[in-house]
C-alpha cells in the first residue's frame, strides 16, 4: 500500500504564505495530504491547494500568548484526529534601516526576543502543545534551521543566525524527547534559496562559495522536508540534513 492509498495525513506548517512554507503546502498538497497553515498574513485564494482557507490560522508567532492560542486553535481544527506532520518553518530577520545585517553590537533587545520567539521558541511550544496528537499520528516534526546556525552570514544577522543554531540543537534535544512517544524530530538547513526575500550580492556568494554554482529552489527545500515526514525516513531522526548545493563544505 503507498502512501496515496492510505487515509489522508494531516500537516501543520508555518510560514505557510511564501517561500520555502508555500512550496511545502503546495508539495504535501499534491501527496494528498490535508495542510492546516500558520502566518502572520490571512489566507490568500491564490494558494493552489483545497480547503486551505478554512485550514489556515493567522498567528503572529512572535507574541507567545498567540502561539498558545493557534494550538488550541490547531486542536479544534483537527478535532479530535491525529497529527502526521509539524514543520516549524516561520522565521524572521531582521535589518537595519537601510537593509543592512545586524550584528550583536547593533541588534536592539526587543528584535532579539521577537526573533527567538518566531524562530525557536514558537516551534517547542507547538510541539509540546500538540505532543498527544503527534503521537496518536506517529508523527515527524521538522525544523527549518539555515546554513547561518553554523557560519557567520553576510546577510543574515547575528539574532537570526544564533536562533537557528539554538533551532539545531533543539532539534537533537527534541529527537531524543519525543522518540518514545512515537514521534520523529529533524531539520533541514537551507542555504542561498530563490524566494522574494533575497539580499543583493547574493550572486557573488552563489559564485565564490556554492560549488553548484545556482541559487537552490523552493521546491528543492520542501522535496527534502516531505521526504523527512513520510515513511521512506521511518528511521531517521535527530538528523539535521544540508539542503545548499554543498555551500556548507
Amino acid at each position: 500500500m503507498t502512501e496515496l492509498d492510505q487515509p489522508q495525513k494531516t500537516l501543520l506548517l508555518t510560514g505557510v504564505s511564501r517561500g520555502i512554507g508555500h512550496a511545502t503546502a503546495r508539495k504535501f498538497a499534491q501527496e494528498g495530504w490535508r495542510v492546516i497553515g500558520c502566518s502572520r498574513q490571512a489566507f490568500s485564494p491564490d494558494c493552489p491547494w483545497s480547503g486551505g482557507e478554512s485550514d489556515h490560522v493567522q498567528v503572529d508567532l512572535s507574541k507567545p500568548e498567540n502561539t498558545m492560542e493557534a494550538v488550541r486553535k490547531v486542536k479544534a481544527l483537527l478535532n479530535g484526529k491525529p497529527l502526521h506532520a509539524l514543520v516549524n518553518n516561520a522565521g524572521v530577520s531582521p535589518k537595519g534601516p537601510d537593509g543592512e545585517r545586524l550584528s550583536t553590537l547593533d541588534t536592539d533587545l526587543r528584535a532579539w526576543g521577537e526573533v527567538f520567539h518566531v524562530n525557536f521558541f514558537a516551534s517547542v511550544v507547538l510541539a509540546r502543545g500538540l505532543q498527544q496528537e503527534l503521537s496518536e499520528g506517529q508523527g515527524a516534526v521538522v525544523n527549518v534551521t539555515s546554513i547561518a546556525g553554523s557560519r557567520v552570514h553576510p546577510f543574515a544577522g547575528a539574532a537570526y543566525a544564533t536562533s537557528k543554531a539554538a533551532l539545531a540543537a533543539l532539534t537533537r534535544e527534541m529527537a531524543h524527547d519525543f522518540g518514545p512517544l512515537g514521534v520523529r524530530v529533524n531539520a533541514v538547513a537551507p542555504g542561498e534559496v530563490e524566494t522574494d526575500i533575497l539580499s543583493e550580492g547574493t550572486d557573488e556568494i552563489i559564485a565564490s562559495s556554492v560549488p553548484m554554482r545556482r541559487l537552490g529552489q523552493p521546491d528543492e527545500v520542501a522535496n527534502a522536508i516531505y521526504f523527512l515526514c513520510s515513511d521512506a525516513s521511518s528511521y531517521v531522526s535527530g538528523a539535521e540534513i544540508e539542503v545548499n548545493g554543498a555551500q556548507h563544505v
